[in-house]
């Protein structure tokens, strides 16, 4: 496995000068934004499908720190109800998989989006239960007419550009836990996979470990490593379905956290140990969005836990069996 960093967390600073903060740290791969929510402040879409020069000088300047680019990201809702949004997203979603095929990137990161409850909807509609009966209806409506027929399409045009499709499973779209990915993978092809992200399974309840035995490694095609927890004095008396802003710490039932301060090193240790038993030895991409670090002390913290327990190099032959 290799370690890296989502260099979104330093969208005010050129890659240049990301390069130079992040060069102690010993890393070894970057994820890159490419539009849409995570924006582009480190790999301009435009210019780089326009410039080979630019392309060139990107993977020079990446090759002399010692890194190569885990993903290109542009996480959207190419789903979305609003014609407009939606075309942007799909755009910058487009141009990213065309982008990451000229690049040799073999992963692009996004969210399955999420549509309106109806063809008259101006805003997502994310299904949590089953009943009165009018929530199952929109929730086929949305596969049956939006999902299946866009990824369908979609995942072969990335196909075609040797790239794959990792979504990252986030309540609020249709693909949200291990279920839903994989019923959109077997409705879509397997060049649809998971950015897996524990953080978002943590607060549902969910074991990212035993998710990880369930999508197993030919499913999993990027992970993320950022932590999440549940403050159970919050959880036990209103659950975790908090829509409260993030910034409300005390009083929110989970919030994000780096890695370590949510769940344990020897937590951490057997996630890393079962990505390598399901046959995964991809990218781990450092993810910063703990409210209660500095961007740097959280990435330096981050560092140090990961280094503990991601597991670098290749098997050796068992001389023991």
């Amino acid at each position: 496995m290799k370690l890296g960093v989502l260099t979104v967390m330093f969208s005010d600073k050129s890659l240049k000068e990301v390069m130079g903060i992040i060069r102690p740290l010993g890393l070894q791969t970057v994820e890159l934004g490419t539009g849409n929510y995570p924006g582009e402040a480190h790999c301009n879409l435009k210019e780089m499908l326009a410039s080979k020069p630019k392309r060139d000088d990107l993977k020079a300047m990446l090759k002399g720190e010692g890194l190569e680019i885990s993903a290109l990201s542009c996480h959207g809702n190419c789903l979305h109800p609003d014609a407009a949004f939606a075309k942007k997203n799909v755009d910058v979603q487009t141009d990213t998989i065309k982008l990451a095929e000229l690049l040799g990137v073999k992963v692009v990161i996004d969210f399955s989006g999420c549509p309106g409850s109806d063809e008259k909807s101006t805003k997502p509609n994310w299904v949590t239960c089953p009943w009165p009966p009018d929530y199952l209806e929109i929730l086929n409506w949305q596969w049956d007419k939006k999902v299946i027929p866009y990824w369908t399409k979609q995942a072969k045009f990335a196909a075609d550009h040797g790239v794959k499709m990792a979504f990252e499973a986030h309540p609020g779209f249709v693909v949200y836990n291990p279920e839903t990915l994989l019923k959109l993978r077997k409705a879509c092809g397997n060049n649809i996979g998971a950015n897996f992200d524990p953080s978002h399974f943590f607060w549902q309840g969910i074991d990212p470990v035993d998710a990880v035995r369930a999508l197993t490694g030919k499913a999993i095609f990027h992970v993320h490593a950022k932590d999440s927890k549940v403050y159970e004095q919050n959880a036990r008396v209103n659950g975790v379905l908090d829509t409260k802003h993030y910034g409300d710490e005390l009083n929110r039932g989970w919030i994000f956290r780096t890695v370590g301060y949510g769940h344990s090193v020897e937590w951490w240790k057997d996630f890393f140990s079962t990505l390598r038993m399901v046959g995964y030895d991809g990218a781990i991409s450092i993810e910063h969005e703990d409210s209660l670090m500095s961007r740097m002390e959280g990435l330096t913290k981050a560092v140090e836990t990961l280094k503990q327990c991601v597991i670098f190099e290749k098997v050796s032959a068992m001389t023991w069996a």
